[in-house]
Order: C-alpha cells, then structure tokens, then sequence
C-alpha cells in the first residue's frame, strides 16, 4: 500500500490513471490540463502563470489500493476509501436577494462540497484550494473576498461545520478572469489543527474585514494511506491581524516564513515526528513578476539551497500584500507521529 502522496509533474509527465486521486494543474494556457482531464480524473484547471519557467506545473494526488470515482452535482472526484479528492468550478450568475453572484457560487460550491462528504461519511475536510477571478475588485459595494467569505462562512454553518478550531487548511487567491474553482481533500480521520501564536486566528478577525470572517486554520496534520501529511494554509505577511511591510516584498517574504516557522514550532510541540522548514514544498504566489528574484533570493536565505518552490503569478487576498505562500511536507524523519 503506497500512501496518498504528493508529486509534482510537467507538461509531458502523465501520471498513471489507476492510481491517481486528481490533480490542480497551473497554467496560463493549460496545455496539460487537457490532457489530464482527458484521463477522466478530478482536475482542478488554474489559469494562473508559472514564474522563472516556461514550463506550466501540475500537482498529483496519488491514492493507494482501488479508486472509486463519481461526479455528484457540479463536483467531480474521487477517493481510495480513505482519503477523497474533489474539484469544482461554478461559474457566477446575477445577482439575487440572496446575495452577490460570488457569494451564491461559492455558498452552493460549499453547499455541494459538504453533502457530497455527508453522503460518502468523509466527515472531515483537511484542505481546501479557492481561486476566484478580481479578488481585490469591489462590487455591489463589498470587496469580492468578502463576498466570497460570506458565502463559504454561510454555507458551513448552514450544515451546522465549525467555523472556529476545527477547520481545514485553506487559500484563497486571484485570477485575472474566470470561475471559482475549488479543489478539496477530505477524509475519514479527523485531523489535528493549528493556529499560529503570533496571529489572531483568521475567525476572531475584527469586522473591519468583512461581515464574515475567513474560515480557515492555519495548519492541518492530515493522517492519509500510511502516514501524516501537514497542510500549511496560504500564509502572509501579517502580525495579529494587521499587514506589515507595506510595499517592502523582501520584508514581506521574511515576515511570511517567520511566520510558517512559528506554525512549525506550534506542531513540533504537540506531536511527536518533527517538521522543518527544508522538508516542505512551497507554493508561492506572487503578485508582481518583478518581484521574483528577490523573493527567491529571500527564500532561498531562509530556507536554504534545499528549497523546493513553485512560483505563480497571482492576485492576494489582501491588496496590500505582495506574496502569500503555502508548503505541504511529510515529517523531516520521513515517519509517522
């Protein structure tokens, strides 16, 4: 038995599929993703553009044992009995008296997300991905990431989920135009969930962010086939609940890993396998493209030569913050907790 693990695969590396859960595949033009979703797998089409390479990116799940896959209104996944993979786009319709368009897409994306786990018992969701176009641009008088916090807070407590402590890992990023897009793992085993001492948790924002605050932790051990996999949520430069470093992005980058490396220490301390930050793998997204040599470089200092980072150009939940990362890794020691 092989754990649900994560790869990362270029344009012409096409994973096996029988044994592979789904993907999110980044890319301007989407040359793979074609080709992927000819494979009649899950995947997740991103129109955001690789930096530093010519070469779009895609990410795999691989499950272990037999696959089961099905589509379930607008959601299509798939599972392995233990661990489930599912995407969905949905695209925004007008506006109603329940709402902004944004909001009514991603309330029903939500609506659908968890009725689908409901009817499979794949009770506990480890990691979500959000990508929605103009996230920064206001309309109907409200920011377009607060429309879409309303919908996803309305929609977790319409199926009566946590909105506080126990809540999945998560991002939420920008595009120049299409639908939202979501992608999701959930599975059977409830995971472990951090916050980051030197941040407010993203629940307990202040009203000055929206009517409803993002849902989100900033950390999730998943227990997946054989082993545990931590989910660090899209992460910034912000301290309690204010952003730091305007307009600085190498000051930002620095104030960012801090900050991963604070939710390390907080998982080092209440379980026993250690995490590092040499052992994760980074997505970074960034909101100029000029400012990629200096966030690598930035990295790279912090981190070390043994950096592994995707680069992606991407508009951040917060217009005055210029890169977010997130960073996926297994126990430095390679084992269990």
């Amino acid at each position: 038995m092989r754990d649900t693990v994560l790869r990362h695969h270029a344009v012409l590396e096409h994973p096996c599929n029988d044994d592979v859960l789904g993907a999110l595949s980044y890319s301007a033009d989407r040359p793979e993703s074609l080709a992927l979703n000819a494979l009649e797998m899950p995947c997740l089409n991103v129109s955001m553009r690789r930096l530093g390479v010519d070469t779009s990116i895609c990410e795999v799940w691989q499950g272990s044992g037999q696959l089961t896959q099905g589509r379930y209104g607008d959601i299509h996944y798939r599972h392995d009995g233990s661990v489930l993979y599912g995407v969905i786009t949905l695209p925004e319709t007008d506006a109603t008296d329940d709402g902004t368009p944004l909001q009514q897409a991603t309330e029903s994306a939500y609506h659908q997300l968890f009725s689908l786990l409901d009817s499979l018992r794949f009770p506990y969701v480890f990691r979500v991905w959000n990508y929605m176009a103009d996230i920064n641009v206001h309309s109907f008088g409200l920011e377009r990431y607060q429309q879409f916090n309303q919908g996803r807070q309305d929609a977790f407590l319409a199926h009566e989920r946590d909105v506080i402590g126990n809540v999945p890992a998560a991002c939420a990023l920008g595009f120049s135009q299409g639908a939202l897009t979501i992608a999701f793992l959930a599975g059977r085993i409830a995971p472990l969930c951090f916050e980051n001492p030197r941040q407010i948790s993203s629940s307990l924002y202040p009203p000055q962010y929206g009517l409803r605050s993002p849902t989100f932790s900033r950390a999730s051990l998943a227990t997946l086939s054989q082993g545990e996999v931590l989910f660090i949520s899209g992460t910034a430069s912000i301290v309690g609940h204010a952003t730091v470093h305007h307009g600085d992005v190498v000051a930002q980058t620095r104030e960012t890993m801090i900050n991963i490396e604070a939710v390390l220490s907080e998982v080092n301390r209440q379980v026993i396998c250690r995490y590092e930050l040499s052992s994760l793998n980074y997505k970074v997204y960034v909101r100029s493209p000029a400012d990629l040599r200096l966030i690598q470089t930035e990295l790279t200092r912090y981190v070390g030569d043994s950096l592994r980072a995707v680069y992606l150009h991407a508009d951040v939940c917060r217009h005055d913050l210029l890169i977010e990362i997130e960073a996926t890794g297994m126990p430095a020691t390679g084992q269990g907790m």
